[in-house]
C-alpha cells in the first residue's frame, strides 16, 4: 500500500477533530487552550486543585483567576516534575489525567481523547504561555441563542468564539455549561440541552475563558393552540403578560373574588389580616372602584409604614448586635420615617450612600456601620440597590457573570475615603483623603469605577460616593430600576421576574424581559414613587387573578397565569394568630401591644419567629428569610402551648364571641371572617353548626376547637 506524503498528518488532524481543509495545526498556548481545558475538566474547581490549600501538593487558582500562577504551578513548581519536555508522553500531568498512574480525581482525559492530545501537543510545542500575534478573544456566542422548544427534546449547542481579527472558532468542547433551572432543562458537558416537562422560559449558560453567553428556550404547553379569551387590560402590565402567555399556549385563571383580593392586598400592603368588620364592610360595598379605593386607603395606614420598614430593615441590616441598641433604633426610625413620607426610592438610596456628619443627626450613616469593611460595603450596595452579586469576585472571576477581581476592588474604591471621628455630638461619618487600591494579585493601581464601566484615567474628585450614587440613580442605569422593579414584583406576585431576586446578570435572564423593562421604565417615569408602583401592580388584572388553576396553567409557577400560594412571613403570621385569638403577644424589651411586624430589633428572642424564618440580618440576601413550610412549623401550630393559651384566654376573642352571640351561626361566621376574610360556605356553616351543637355544654371549648382548626388550615397560613 502506498501512502502519499503528508497523508499521515492529514489523518492525525482528522483524529484531533480539526475542521477541514487544514493547512497547519493551529498553535496551542496556555492562556487560550490549556486554561480553558483545565477548567473544562474541573481541575481548578473548589473541590479539587482549586481549593484554598490545593490537592495533594498541587494548587491551581479557582476558576483560573490567576493564569500566570497556574502556569508556574504546572511548569515550574516541584522542580518542573509535572512536565517532561524531553519525553512529553511521560509527563506526570499526562500520566495522572489519563489514569496511567493513580489520581485522586480519576481519569480525566483518556489517551485517545481530544483533551489528552491537546495537552500533549502543548508540551511538545514547548509549553508556551502565550503566542505573540495571536488575536485576542472578544466575545463568545451560543448557536442557537434562542429557540422555541418542545417538552422532552434535546438540542445541541455550539459555542463560537470571536476574535479581534474577526475570525471565529468553535470552542464548544472547551466550554463549560450550566442550566439556570434544572427542572426546566438540563445540559451535559457536551452542550446538549434536554428540555424537561415544565412549560415556560429557561436559559443555559456557556463559559469560555471568562466570557459568557446564554441560550434561551421558550417551552410552550403542548397540544393544539387554545382560543385566548378577550380579556380587559387594567394597565400596561396585563397585555405584556397576556402576550407571553399566548406564546406559551396558556390561558390565565379567572379574576379572584372580592374576599380573596381583600385578604391578599391587606397582607401584601399592610402586613396584616383585615378585621371581621373590615371584611364585612368591603364585601358589602358594591361600588365598581372599591378595589382601587381599598389599595389607596391601605397605603395611608400606619401599618403600611410598619410593614415596609420591616422589609427594608432586613435589607439594610438593622442589627442591634452590630450597631448597638440606640443606634440601631435611630437607623430603623429613619427608614420608617422615610417610608411613611413616601420618600422616592432613588432619593432614599442616594441619602444612604452619601450620608455624612454626626450619626445622631444623620441616621442614614448607620448603613456604613452595618458593613464590616469596604469590601462588604461594596457587596452590600451592589446586591441591595443593583441586584448584582459580586462577593465571589473578591477572590476570583465570577463563575456565572463577567465580574472580575478588578471590578470588585474598583467598587471598593468608592468607599475607601469613608471614616468615622468623634465629634461634640458623638460619632461622625466623613469622607476624606485620596486612598488608592491595588490589585491583590498584580499590584496594579485600581481607580474606582461602577459595575459595567471602564476604569477612568483619574479617580473621581472629592467624595467618591457621590459619583457612584449619581451613576446609580441615573435614568439610564441598567441595574437600579430593574432591581427595584423585580423586588417589588416578587413581593406582590410571589416570584420575581428574575430569580433569585437579587441576582441580575446576563446569564440569568428574566422570565418576561418586556415586563421587567416596562416596570423599570414606570419606576423611572414616576420618580421612583413606591406607592405609585404598588398601585400599578395591585391594580393590574395579573395581580388580581385567582390562585385556582385551569386546565392550561395547572403546572405553571413561572409565568403569572395565576396567583401563587405564599406562606405568610413569620411576623405577619404571628400577628395573624394574635388577631384571630384577640390576645396580644408579649415580646421581650417592648411594651405589650407591639405587633411582631413593628419589632425593629431582629435579635429579640422568640421561638415562633425563629421557627417561621425571621432573618437575623447577618447578610443582605433575601434568601436569609426562610419562606418555605416545614413539618416543624405544622406541628408547632397544632401543639403550641402558647397558641392554646391564646385560644382559651379569658380576655380573648373566643370567650367574647360565645358570650356575645347566642346564635352559633354568628360565631361560625365571625371566625371565618377573622381567619379567612370571608363568610363560610353553606357546607362550612353546616359543619361548624353541627360541631358546636354536638358540644352544647362545652360551647366555648367547641368554639376554641373550631378556631384552632381554621388556624391550622392552608387557607390561613398562606396568602393566595
Amino acid at each position: 500500500m502506498v501512502v502519499e506524503r503528508g497523508a499521515g498528518v492529514l489523518v492525525a488532524m482528522i483524529c484531533l477533530g480539526f475542521a477541514l481543509p487544514v493547512h497547519a495545526a493551529p498553535p496551542v498556548d496556555f492562556t487560550n487552550d490549556i486554561i480553558p481545558l483545565i477548567s473544562r475538566l474541573g481541575c481548578n474547581a473548589s473541590a479539587c486543585h482549586g481549593k484554598a490549600e490545593g490537592q495533594n501538593g498541587f494548587k491551581l487558582s479557582v476558576f483560573a483567576h490567576d493564569p500566570e500562577g497556574d502556569f508556574r504551578a504546572l511548569t515550574r513548581e516541584s522542580r518542573g516534575r509535572r512536565i517532561s519536555p524531553t519525553a512529553p508522553a511521560d509527563s506526570l500531568l499526562l500520566r495522572k489525567i489519563s489514569g496511567a498512574i493513580g489520581h485522586g480525581g480519576g481519569v480525566r482525559a483518556p489517551k485517545n481523547s481530544r483533551a489528552y492530545s491537546l495537552f500533549l501537543r502543548w508540551i511538545k510545542d514547548g509549553t508556551p504561555y502565550e503566542i505573540g500575534g495571536r488575536p485576542a478573544l472578544t466575545r463568545i456566542r451560543l448557536e442557537p441563542s434562542r429557540q422555541t422548544a418542545a417538552l422532552n427534546v434535546s438540542q445541541p449547542l455550539k459555542v463560537m468564539a470571536e476574535f479581534s481579527d474577526n475570525t471565529r472558532r468553535d470552542v464548544t468542547w472547551l466550554s463549560i455549561f450550566h442550566s439556570n433551572d434544572t427542572n426546566m432543562a438540563e445540559v451535559d458537558e457536551k452542550g446538549i440541552v434536554t428540555i424537561g416537562n415544565s412549560v415556560g422560559q429557561t436559559s443555559v449558560m456557556a463559559r469560555y475563558q471568562g466570557k459568557v453567553a446564554t441560550f434561551q428556550a421558550i417551552v410552550p404547553r403542548p397540544g393544539p393552540g387554545v382560543a385566548y379569551p378577550n380579556l380587559p387590560n387594567h394597565n400596561f402590565i396585563d397585555p405584556i403578560v397576556d402576550s407571553h402567555l399566548k406564546r406559551l399556549n396558556i390561558i390565565p385563571s379567572l379574576l379572584s373574588d372580592d374576599a380573596t383580593f381583600l385578604r391578599r392586598v391587606y397582607l401584601d400592603i399592610a402586613g396584616r389580616l383585615p378585621t371581621a368588620n373590615e371584611s364585612e364592610t368591603f364585601l358589602s360595598n358594591n361600588t365598581p372602584d372599591k378595589r382601587s379605593g381599598l389599595v389607596e386607603a391601605l397605603l395611608e395606614t400606619p401599618e403600611f409604614a410598619d410593614y415596609w420598614a420591616l422589609k427594608w430593615a432586613d435589607l439594610l441590616r438593622v442589627d442591634r448586635l452590630k450597631l448597638g441598641h440606640e443606634d440601631a433604633y435611630r437607623y430603623y426610625k429613619w427608614i420608617h420615617e422615610s417610608l411613611s413620607k413616601n420618600k422616592p426610592l432613588d432619593r432614599l438610596a442616594h441619602e444612604l450612600l452619601t450620608a455624612e456628619g454626626p450619626l445622631t443627626e444623620q441616621p442614614a450613616g448607620f448603613f456604613y456601620r452595618a458593613a464590616n469593611n469596604t469590601g462588604d460595603m461594596a457587596a452590600m450596595v451592589s446586591q441591595v440597590f443593583l441586584g448584582v452579586r459580586i462577593t465571589c469576585a473578591e477572590c476570583h472571576q465570577h463563575p456565572y457573570d463577567r465580574w472580575t477581581q478588578q471590578d470588585y476592588h474598583a467598587m471598593r474604591g468608592f468607599f475607601q475615603q469613608v471614616t468615622t471621628k468623634n465629634s461634640a455630638v458623638g460619632l461622625a461619618l466623613l469622607a476624606e483623603g485620596n486612598p488608592t487600591i491595588k490589585h491583590p494579585r498584580t499590584g496594579a493601581v485600581i481607580r474606582p469605577y461602577p459595575l459595567g464601566e471602564s476604569m477612568p484615567e483619574k479617580s473621581p474628585q472629592g467624595d467618591r460616593r457621590h459619583a457612584l450614587a449619581n451613576w446609580m440613580i441615573h435614568p439610564e442605569n441598567p441595574y437600579f430600576a430593574r432591581n427595584l422593579a423585580n423586588r417589588l414584583w416578587a413581593h406582590f406576585l410571589g416570584k420575581g421576574l428574575i430569580t433569585p431576586i437579587d441576582d441580575l446578570r446576563e446569564t440569568n435572564p428574566p422570565s418576561n424581559p418586556e415586563l421587567l423593562d416596562a416596570l423599570a421604565a414606570s419606576l423611572v417615569k414616576n420618580n421612583y414613587d413606591l406607592k405609585k408602583m404598588i398601585r400599578t401592580i395591585t391594580h393590574s388584572r395579573t395581580y388580581q387573578l385567582s390562585s385556582k388553576p385551569n386546565a392550561t396553567n395547572l403546572s405553571d409557577e413561572q409565568n403569572f397565569s395565576r396567583a401563587l400560594f405564599r406562606r405568610l412571613p413569620a411576623e405577619v403570621l404571628m400577628d395573624a394568630v394574635c388577631d384571630v385569638t384577640g390576645v396580644d403577644e408579649k415580646f421581650d424589651g417592648v411594651p405589650r401591644g407591639y405587633r411582631a411586624v413593628q419589632l425593629w430589633d431582629s435579635q429579640v428572642q422568640h421561638y415562633f419567629l425563629k421557627l417561621f424564618g425571621r432573618p437575623a440580618r447577618a447578610t443582605v440576601c433575601e434568601c436569609e428569610r426562610v419562606t418555605g413550610a416545614s413539618m416543624g412549623q405544622a406541628l408547632h401550630l397544632m401543639n403550641s402551648p402558647n397558641i392554646q393559651t391564646k385560644l382559651a384566654h379569658e380576655g380573648g376573642r373566643i370567650k367574647r364571641l360565645t358570650f356575645k352571640h347566642e346564635d352559633d351561626a354568628d360565631i361560625v361566621r365571625q371566625l371565618y371572617l377573622s381567619t379567612f376574610s370571608r363568610p363560610p360556605s353553606r357546607d362550612e356553616m353546616n359543619t361548624g353548626l353541627q360541631y358546636l351543637g354536638s358540644r352544647r355544654f362545652q360551647r366555648r371549648r367547641a368554639a376554641e376547637d373550631l378556631a384552632w382548626s381554621l388556624m391550622n388550615s392552608l387557607e390561613f397560613i398562606f396568602n393566595h
